[in-house]
This record gives C-alpha cells, structure tokens and sequence, in this order.
C-alpha cells in the first residue's frame, strides 16, 4: 500500500504519460528526476527503503497510509509499459564499514536489516565470524542484500593477505530457498583499474594530499619520483599543485589498495615536472620518463633518507668531539631516532655490525662492484651480511651509536674503496637512457592520453578511498 502523497505522485506520471502519448522510454529521458522520486517512492511504501536511499532508517513510517484509486483510460499501447513500470523489481542493498566494537546485531542494524536469524548465524559460524568481526577486521566494506521484509538473503566482504597479493579472499553469506543459511570464502583475482587525483599545496604537501585523499603509498611514490627535480620539504610554495594518475587494484568494484603511480605533474616555482610510467614490450621492466622520453631513472637515489637535513658535508672540518680539523668522508644527514634509512641503489650487504666509531653500521657493495654506500651511527639495523638489497629499501633506522653528538646519519659514497663526494656521486649518475626509437610511437601514444588525464584532474572533486 503506498503513502497518499507518493500515490498520488505515481498517477500523475500515468495521467502524464497518457494524455501526451510519450513513450516510456521518452518519458524516462526527459524527466529521471521525477522517475527517480516515483521510485523512491514506491520502495519506502514496499518496506525496501533502508537500502534503496541511505539516510532512511528501519522505523516504519509512522504517517497513516491511505490508498487513493482513480480511474483513467490509458491511450493504445500505453498500459503495457505502465506495467512494465509497476512491476519493475529492485536490488536493495546497502554497505557499511565494520568497526571495532561491533557485533553481528549491531553491524545488521546499520545495514538496516532486521532478521534475527541472520544476526544468530555470523554469530556460530566460525568462517563468517571470522571473516567479520574477528582480528584485523575492522574497517573492512560489508555489503548487504535484503529482501521487502528487510530480511538478509546475501552478505559480502573482501580483503587481501597482504599488499603484494594479486588476488583477493570474498567471504559469501547467503540465504539458501530453504531459509537457511550458509557461508564459504572464495578467491579471485584483484582488478587493476585507474583512479584520478589532483590539488593545490597551501601548507605543506601531506596536508594537500590529505584533502584530496590520496593514499600514503601514492605520496610516497610522488616523492620518490620526483626527489631529485623537486624539494618536498623546503621547496614547495604556496599555490604549486600536483596532478596524478594512478593504479588501484579493486574487488567487485571496491578498492582494497593502491598500486603504481602511472602518471604525475608537479607544479613547483612556475615549471612543471611531470613524469610517466612506461614499459616497452620487449622489456622486462618499466621505468620513470619525462613526455619528451627522457629518463627519469637512475643507478642510485639522491639521498638515502626520505627528508634530509645536512648537518656536515663531506671534507675538512672542525671535529665537533676531538676538535680541530680533520677530513670527514661522508655527509651527515640529520634526522630523529628512529627515521627509517634506505639503501641508495641495489647491492649486496658486505657488512652489518658494529664498527668502532661508526657505531651500528650497514656497508653495501653495488652491482657494478666498484662502489660502496656506508650509513653509520644506526640504532637499528634490518639487514645481514649476504642479503640481496633493492634501491629504496629500507635497511636500518637513524640513531646514534658510536662516536656521534646527537642522532643523524653518517652516509658515504667510495669508488674502489676510496671516500668520494656523496652529493657529486649520486648526482653524476642522474638520468637513464631515453626510450628507444623503436618504442618511441607507443611512447607517444601513451604519453597523449596521460596528459589528458593529468588535465582532468582539475575537475576531480573526490577520491575513490572514501
């Protein structure tokens, strides 16, 4: 039985349809407003409204219902497509969140469903318990499907192990046509799609990067591809903005995580810096290139911490312990316990151990087998002679072991054993091969799309993540 206004809503549209001779699907086209207040409509009268609009609740309404019935006479042709109309079913679902606190009654009321025996069935089973409200679970998306009595019928959620899985876990519990219920996981593979996200730096980056909700992977990343063109930290101006594209990789439609950058701009000063991600097909891996094609890649980052601070550069200085001068063959970096330290390039540990003065220290032998990075005065060390390191790996935490007056990092750079100038060497080894002429076109093509996208990023308003 439907409310009188609402009623009275649904034969308007009839008595419209008829007397202009519109064709429903005219009708649809011209007016969805008006379509989509009927249907609201119709869905609260069928008890389905909890699920169909979001800010209703599960308290019946307590205006009084009436039935209105007026007589018409629908045009030739035109009675059929209002049944099409009236007797057109909805799925009625709805998705929230788990929180901590959360128990099978509560989590259903938020969905909006009231259905005792759901509630009683992810209470004893143990693979929907589990999957639900057991450890680690919070936060997790919950969908849920209801029938006109509000009674549950399905209910999902997905998740993945960890971050370097391709595929997903989906736990599936439904209402069987015996009334009962059952659960079961499944697993799928995750669904690699592209997400848009832009803004204007007004205090700092993180700040900016918060309001437009972009994940931290995907600042981190933005950084990292541009550290050696762009300072985050002391650099930025007010009004620099930033642009990117970027990979999420979503279960039915949800997204679990975020990938790799595909395409970033950074306005800083007035110049922009943009880079894009490109893989050649008879290549192995991808890498960094600005639109022009120009490598953005190196052997070695330019610095082994993420945000820098020089203390003391490399050469003579006045010892600030023994005193008077002496040659320093690093560069201090300071920065407080604990910052994470990551190797500059890809090697082999040589060394991991306490050496006297340098306190906990980490050398790493690199592929060419001529240089060697050292990072000193560590409170905690993450590696052991032998391992395999990659570039940007994290391997140690700054401190202050050793010979130090407070925590910093004491980073070097020797060729052949010999201590050069860290900050000449790595910016030596800036910049990679350019893409291959044989590559250049599908480069050209890729490239074009990216800069429209970077483009429309102006228009974007939120961001998947929410």
């Amino acid at each position: 039985m439907l409310a009188a206004p609402f009623s009275r809503n649904f034969l308007r549209v009839k008595q419209e349809l008829i007397s202009s001779g519109l064709a429903l699907a005219d009708f649809v086209h011209r007016h969805p407003k008006r379509i989509a207040a009927v249907m609201a409509a119709l869905l609260m009268g069928s008890g389905g409204g909890a699920f169909a609009v979001a800010q209703f609740g599960t308290t019946a309404p307590t205006d009084p219902l009436r039935l209105v019935t007026e007589s018409i006479t629908p045009a030739d042709g035109v009675a059929a497509q209002l049944d099409q109309l009236e007797h057109f079913s909805f799925t009625l679902y709805r998705s929230e969140p788990t929180r901590a606190a959360d128990t099978p009654e509560s989590l259903l009321k938020r969905l909006g469903i009231a259905d005792p025996a759901a509630a009683s069935f992810l209470r004893r089973n143990d693979t929907a318990w589990r999957a639900v409200f057991g450890r680690g679970t919070t936060g997790r998306q919950v969908t849920a499907e209801a029938d006109e009595r509000q009674g549950l019928t399905l209910l999902r959620t997905h998740w993945i192990e960890s971050d370097s899985d391709t595929q997903f876990k989906r736990l599936v519990v439904e209402r069987g046509g015996n009334g009962e219920f059952s659960a079961r996981i499944e697993t799928a593979p995750l669904v690699a799609t592209q997400r848009l996200a832009g803004g204007v730096i007004r205090n700092t980056l993180f700040a900016a990067t918060d309001a437009a909700r972009v994940p931290d992977s995907v600042v981190h990343q933005l950084t990292e591809v541009f550290e050696s063109s762009v300072d985050f930290r002391r650099g930025l101006r007010k009004g620099d903005r930033f642009s990117i594209v970027y990979e999420t990789l979503e279960a039915d439609g949800e997204p679990l995580r975020a990938g790799r950058i595909l395409s970033a701009e950074v306005v800083n000063r007035g110049k922009a810096h943009n880079a894009l991600w490109f893989k050649a097909a008879d290549a192995q891996t991808g890498g960094y290139y600005d639109f022009n094609g120009k490598s953005l890649g190196s052997a070695y980052l330019a610095t082994p911490l993420q945000y820098t601070r020089i203390t003391s550069a490399f050469g003579a200085r006045n010892h600030p312990i023994f005193g008077g001068h002496r040659f320093h063959t690093g560069i201090d970096f300071g920065a407080p316990t604990g910052t994470p330290v990551r190797t500059v390039g890809d090697g082999v540990v040589e060394f991991a151990g306490v050496q006297r003065g340098y306190g906990n220290v980490i050398y790493v032998k690199h592929r060419n087998g001529k240089d060697t990075t050292v990072y000193g005065h560590l409170s905690q060390i993450g590696v052991k002679e032998g391992d395999r390191v990659s570039q940007g790996q994290q391997i140690g935490e700054v401190g202050s072991t050793g010979i130090a007056t407070g925590p910093h990092l004491h980073f070097e750079f020797r060729v052949n054993d010999d201590p050069i100038d860290p900050a000449q060497a790595l910016a030596e080894q800036r910049g990679g091969a350019p893409v291959a002429g044989a590559n250049r076109s599908a480069f050209a093509s890729l490239s074009s799309s990216m800069k429209a996208q970077l483009a429309a990023t102006a228009r974007v308003e939120s961001d998947p993540f929410e």
